[in-house]
């Protein structure tokens, strides 16, 4: 990870949210600056290494960096959505929360198979739901070449068990805690 304290000094941090105990790290502030969100998107780029054919953003805040990497890259975009969003033919993955479950779709004629594609989110926290996306892809005959998170909160460990998959991990920011 390079040193990009400018980005972390533009991403406010909102204690208790959504409940007690938890640090809210908020990319809002970082989006509104034009010039940290543009140098946001070239940074994510300039993680891993191409070709990429697709970039997949994860509902709802990597479609914002997904589509900038994506545009940036020369590559299409495919949208990995939460159960029962996307109209016409789905796969789906189903996965673990602390309380629960939860599925992650995405059309079931978005990409062809052996296709090199770059995952895309803002935070990586427990990984869960990266790891769901990866093995949608996975399913869907994709060939996971990367992924790509603005903030990792590594003390949780989400982006050790990504990279436990076999998809090499970048994020620019890194803040410590939950």
């Amino acid at each position: 990870m390079t040193d990009n304290a400018d980005l972390a000094a533009l991403i406010r941090t909102i204690p208790d949210f959504p409940k007690p105990g938890i640090l809210f790290r908020d990319i809002t502030t970082l989006l509104l600056d034009p010039h940290g969100l543009a140098a946001t998107v070239d940074r994510l780029v300039a993680l891993h290494d191409g070709p990429f054919d697709l970039v997949a953003g994860i509902e709802a805040r990597g479609f914002i960096f997904g589509a900038a990497v994506a545009q940036k890259l020369g590559a299409g975009l495919v949208l990995l959505r939460k159960r029962g969003k996307l109209p016409g033919a789905t796969i789906a993955v189903d996965y673990a929360l602390e309380y629960g479950e939860d599925r992650i779709e995405m059309h079931a004629d978005a990409l062809a198979p052996g296709c090199r594609v770059l995952l895309v989110d803002d935070l990586i926290a427990t990984g869960g739901t990266a790891l769901a996306a990866i093995r949608l892809l996975r399913k869907a005959g994709a060939e996971v070449a990367g992924a790509a998170f603005v903030i990792d909160l590594p003390d949780i460990g989400g982006a050790r068990l990504i990279a436990g998959a076999g998809v090499p991990v970048g994020a620019l920011v890194a803040f410590e805690g939950h």
